[in-house]
């Protein structure tokens, strides 16, 4: 039975701020090794669907070269394989997606040289484990034109979903974007499967330029009462947009697997991913580590509590890394210590620094929405000279060389350049 899989992973990110400057959201890394997009393609590849499709657009650079010929996942075969389709001028048409629909609007050709029964659209961004065939079961059981995956929320955070009314056939009866007095808990995960020629119904017929699933298509379906039903998921799924999901949905990663419900040692639905060859972690006599995740090539020399720390991450002696993230190749050197940061790639922190400093929670000047909980996020190949004191809630953009006159970073401050 033919499906086609359309990862939506062009968004630029935006309340990913500094980590996504220079990359595509589903590109930045996460869980130490891994990017963002790895789970959504390894759900495929363990799923057994093979054909998949990438939509991309802001920075694609990272993500190409993240995906290759897609051979980690399997997806390098004769038959099937993975695609990556970028916006590309027509006569008379933008380039640009302009929403999630208009994104595979405009691939329209693409999936009817494929010829799927089906059309699976997934979001690239967001962390879970999903066997697709079984809500391809249940789409066949309803005899449904569109399934969507759901899952309950407190009631008291529904108000920050698309939330669904069924009956008790699962089919449903309405929908609300964000309702300020909720009527269900049930929302909106944004994986959808369609029966292909009802798919190309809607996108062909319906005339929005910003054609988008949760706005357009899905609510005039529901109006016309088509046979639109829900499958419902009960286990973890973190959409990682903002800094203090991304930072709690890694610090799962390190928790009892049985209180959080992903396990990255399964090995019977494993996380797949484009490796690089590097040495084991070594842990010196002075070094320590617990409760943490430890990618290889690490050099530990100091103290690791609580934290993930990419491929080829060196710590020295005297340092402590408290609730951390600390990506590939950063370098940490004696008598520093983190608490409640994020670093990006080949940064250099200098010695006797403290990032995470004092109890000044201010939030972030210039993002008060995006930083007020403590975080403080260092953009890739930034330095940090010896003696440097960041306080809380900064943001120290990619390529920044403080200098002794501005190595002390008040708590909400922001640094450009």
């Amino acid at each position: 039975m033919k499906i086609l899989a359309m990862i939506l992973a062009g968004g630029r990110g935006s309340r990913l701020d500094i980590l996504s400057e220079k990359r595509v959201k589903p590109s930045v890394p996460f869980g130490g090794k891994f990017r963002i997009i790895d789970f959504a393609l390894s759900n495929c590849s363990n799923s057994g669907i093979y054909d998949v499709a990438l939509l991309t657009q802001y920075l694609p650079l990272s993500l190409n070269e993240h995906i290759g010929s897609g051979k980690p996942w399997d997806f390098d075969r004769r038959d099937s394989g993975v695609t990556m389709l970028q916006p590309h001028e027509k006569p008379g048409g933008n380039a640009w997606y302009q929403g999630t629909a208009d994104a595979i609007r405009q691939n329209i050709e693409f999936i009817k040289n494929k010829k799927p029964k089906y059309v699976l659209i997934l979001s690239g961004d967001h962390i879970y484990k999903m066997n697709y065939k079984w809500m391809l079961a249940d789409h066949l059981k309803s005899n449904a034109e569109l399934t969507i995956a759901v899952q309950e929320v407190p009631i008291e955070e529904a108000g920050r979903f698309g939330i669904f009314e069924v009956d008790e056939n699962k089919k449903i009866l309405n929908f609300e974007e964000k309702p300020a007095e909720p009527k269900s808990n049930l929302a909106s995960m944004g994986i959808y499967i369609f029966n292909t020629d009802v798919l190309l119904e809607y996108l062909e017929n319906m005339p929005e330029e910003d054609l988008d699933f949760g706005k357009h298509v899905i609510p005039q379906m529901i109006k016309e009462e088509r046979k639109v039903f829900v499958h419902c998921y009960d286990s973890y799924w973190m959409d990682v947009g903002t800094y203090d999901s991304y930072l709690d949905a890694n610090l799962d990663l390190i928790k009892k697997s049985e209180e959080i419900g992903i396990n990255l040692y399964d090995s019977d639905w494993k996380i797949y991913t484009r490796s690089e060859d590097l040495a084991p972690v070594r842990i010196g006599i002075t070094g320590s580590v617990l409760n943490s995740l430890i990618c290889d090539g690490c050099k530990i020399e100091g103290r690791v509590e609580n934290s993930v720390l990419g491929p080829g991450v060196t710590v020295r002696k005297g340092c402590t890394v408290k609730n951390s993230i600390v990506f590939s190749g950063t370098y940490i050197d004696e008598n520093t210590n983190l608490d409640t940061v994020i670093i990006d790639k080949t940064v250099y922190v200098g010695k006797n620094s403290i990032l995470g400093y004092g109890d000044d929670y201010s939030p972030n000047h210039e993002k008060p929405d995006l930083l007020s909980r403590g975080i403080s996020v260092i953009g890739k190949k930034a330095i940090l000279p010896d003696g440097s004191i960041i306080g809380r809630n900064v943001r120290i953009f990619g390529g920044v060389k403080l200098h002794d006159g501005n190595k002390f970073v008040h708590s909400g401050e922001t640094i450009k350049e």
